[in-house]
């Protein structure tokens, strides 16, 4: 008789022990894609931090094109002002596109082009751009962990301690292949 009931309580104790580690993964999981988003906002910041900077250094070369640089402080704001993945990313990829424009002006400005400060403003901007990509990968990285254990089982039976999130993504147009002519 002691040898069973010795059984069973070692059962409980090993099935105890599973069901703490299946929970404890969840949360994990959870917690790192928390972190990843983090991580992602700590980049966005710096590259919103460095926006105005660029924008007043072309505004001297070219003062004429305020259309230009009102699309990028729009962009800029409504990308500050998004509040979940989905519209983060909507944000951003415009953000995106109109800081494209900024650049293409500095095309057209020989001096804005030679300028230091600019340079060093594209430098920024173009590191902080890697960064933002890394983090964004971190990010959907942690999300496919997290959902993945959501949907599989035995670890399915604690989703309700972790909401499905969205993944990071470009918007269609970032997708194409850009245009190389000579």
């Amino acid at each position: 008789m002691d040898i069973k009931i010795l059984l069973i309580l070692g059962v409980v104790i090993v099935l105890s022990f599973w069901l703490v580690f299946l929970y404890n993964n969840m949360i994990r999981a959870k917690n790192q894609v928390d972190e990843a988003w983090a991580q992602v906002d700590v980049q966005l910041k710096r590259r919103y931090d460095l926006i105005p900077n660029l924008i007043e250094t072309v505004k001297g070369y070219a003062s004429h094109e305020a259309s230009t640089f009102e699309k990028v402080t729009m962009a800029r704001t409504n990308a500050i002002n998004a509040n979940d993945v989905k519209s983060q990313a909507d944000a951003e990829n415009i953000l995106t596109s109109a800081l494209k424009s900024i650049f293409a002006l500095s095309e057209s400005y020989p001096d804005l082009k030679a300028s230091a400060n600019f340079l060093s403003l594209q430098e920024e901007l173009s590191t902080t751009e890697n960064k933002i990509s890394f983090a964004r990968q971190y990010y959907n990285d942690s999300v496919l962990r997290l959902n993945t254990l959501r949907t599989v089982i035995p670890s399915m039976i604690f989703k309700k301690f972790a909401d499905e999130r969205e993944y990071f993504q470009t918007d269609e147009s970032e997708r194409e292949v850009p245009k190389v002519q000579f």
